[in-house]
């Protein structure tokens, strides 16, 4: 049986960004971190924030908070952050910052941008928890404390204390906050509270891609959030992810085509997360190397 990788890597190769590209050999091919970072400082502004179409839907220049959670996820992906990154992205997260001490997923300056129309009409810039909550999950993960983040920490269980429905969109943001954050015991206590909300903004039918799929919300088997979810549920999104693989072997990108540029890229991001969660969940079984991190990549 052909593994998904290798029909994934000619996809890859015809397709992708450079940065997607390295990305790819770093998760799958054992290739080095170094190129990975590289190609995204390409996208890094001088403001320490990150634009430049990191994000897909961000076709601009100018930095953005969602492009920043896009650039800590990859990041994240490598292992520990790096520390010469750190202060200049803390200082641009501070400066975009609400007085409540979060963030909005995009800057009022968008509209005269090259965007898509839904980030370029947006008329509300206050603070979200999408991406608030999940920059600041990552920089617990990774034990970077800073002024900013304790205050962001405070903003995100403020907001998450007082929700009463979650949006779909707010729902990976606020399951990677209660996996990572550090205070455990709050963590699983609003976990308590949220499961049926969360529960509510999850597609359960294997294979309609519509909103965020179990595996969105718990990826790996040990997160905090799997344990709402049945195994037999669990597999049969994993057989479905599997048979979504299309014949040019990238996943489609659930996503509306807004500009070709977007799309392919958002095709690129979409076949990288559907590798990574069958690799995490054991359905890659012996056809990619297993990462042995040398100091270089950290």
């Amino acid at each position: 049986m052909i593994s998904p990788v290798e029909p994934a890597e000619h996809y890859i190769a015809r397709n992708a960004r450079l940065i997607d590209r390295y990305r790819f050999a770093y998760l799958f091919q054992n290739g080095p971190a170094e190129p990975v970072r590289a190609a995204l400082d390409t996208y890094r502004n001088v403001d320490g924030g990150y634009g430049n179409a990191l994000e897909p839907d961000l076709r601009g220049h100018a930095s953005q908070p969602l492009a920043a959670a896009t650039a800590l996820s990859v990041l994240d992906e490598l292992g520990p952050l790096p520390r010469d990154v750190l202060p200049g992205l803390l200082r641009y997260l501070t400066s975009v910052s609400r007085p409540d001490g979060g963030l909005p997923p995009v800057l009022p300056g968008v509209r005269h941008s090259d965007a898509a129309p839904w980030w370029r009409e947006l008329t509300d810039h206050s603070s979200a928890l999408d991406p608030t909550a999940f920059i600041v999950a990552l920089l617990h993960k990774h034990h970077a404390p800073s002024r900013w983040r304790d205050h962001a920490t405070a903003f995100c269980w403020t907001r998450i204390a007082a929700l009463r429905w979650i949006r779909p969109e707010q729902a990976v943001a606020v399951c990677t906050f209660l996996e990572h954050v550090s205070d455990r015991e709050r963590a699983q206590t609003e976990l308590r509270r949220l499961a049926p909300m969360l529960l509510r903004t999850v597609t359960m039918t294997p294979g309609t891609f519509r909103g965020p799929t179990p595996l969105d919300l718990a990826p790996t088997p040990r997160h905090i959030i799997r344990p709402l979810f049945a195994d037999t549920l669990i597999r049969a999104h994993l057989d479905a992810l599997q048979a979504a693989q299309a014949l040019d072997g990238g996943w489609p990108a659930e996503h509306i085509a807004w500009c070709p540029g977007a799309h392919a890229a958002q095709r690129d991001l979409a076949t990288l997360r559907a590798l990574t969660a069958l690799r995490d969940n054991g359905r890659l079984g012996g056809s990619t190397p297993v990462r042995q991190r040398t100091p270089a990549d950290a």
